[in-house]
């Protein structure tokens, strides 16, 4: 969320126009975001960021005039505050491992889930780094977990099993408002909003399994 408590102001760059009206379309249905401009060019998500000061700039890696690593670097050179997360058609490449070393907040395929790229732009606006699976196994580097306890990962685990609130409080022995409190906490740490994405999120991330 922005700092001054309203919705995550998002850029979106990315020289498909098919690929930012998809994502500027999921973005549309959820109420804490907003998309603020978009971007063709490496060059034009520079001068955009400029302008606009966005929460989250979503990048494609290969851009014309201006890949995407040096637009982020350019980016956050100039408003280390915003967070770039990367989006590429690959796992990995050396574009890639830049981008992030310049700070990226984090990088996903093309071919997440609707719900893995708007927790992802939640995550990177919330301060945590993201990555897909597929770029975290070739780059040979782990995201930063999510701070999930023991006890919520067994809510969660058993949520994704498809139980009740009400059976997985008395499975763990605590009340039902004991369970929808630990499931809160889980969906702000995991940045969603649903049980359906949080379970997504945490098989990606291998906290769970089912």
């Amino acid at each position: 969320m922005s700092a001054n408590g309203g919705k995550t102001r998002i850029l979106l760059a990315d020289d498909h126009l098919v690929v930012r009206m998809g994502i500027a379309s999921i973005i549309s249905f959820e109420p804490d975001l907003e998309v603020v401009a978009e971007a063709d060019t490496g060059e034009e998500a520079v001068a955009l960021a400029r302008t606009h000061k966005p929460d989250v700039v979503v990048m494609d890696l290969m851009m014309p005039k201006l890949n995407g690593a040096n637009a982020t670097v350019a980016i956050l050179q100039e408003n280390p505050a915003i967070r770039v997360l990367i989006l590429t058609t690959f796992g990995t490449s050396e574009d890639m491992r830049r981008a992030l070393d310049a700070g990226a907040a984090g990088g996903l395929v093309k071919s997440s889930s609707q719900a893995e790229i708007i927790a992802a732009i939640r995550a990177v606006a919330a301060g945590r780094r993201v990555l897909s699976p597929e770029i975290e196994h070739s780059l040979g580097t782990a995201a930063d977990p999510p701070p999930l306890s023991i006890r919520q990962l067994e809510v969660l685990n058993l949520a994704a099993k498809g139980f009740t609130n009400r059976e997985i409080g008395d499975i763990l022995g605590i009340g039902v408002n004991g369970v929808k409190a630990h499931l809160k906490l889980i969906y702000t740490r995991l940045g969603v909003a649903s049980r359906t994405e949080a379970t997504s999120i945490a098989i990606n991330l291998r906290l769970i399994s089912v």
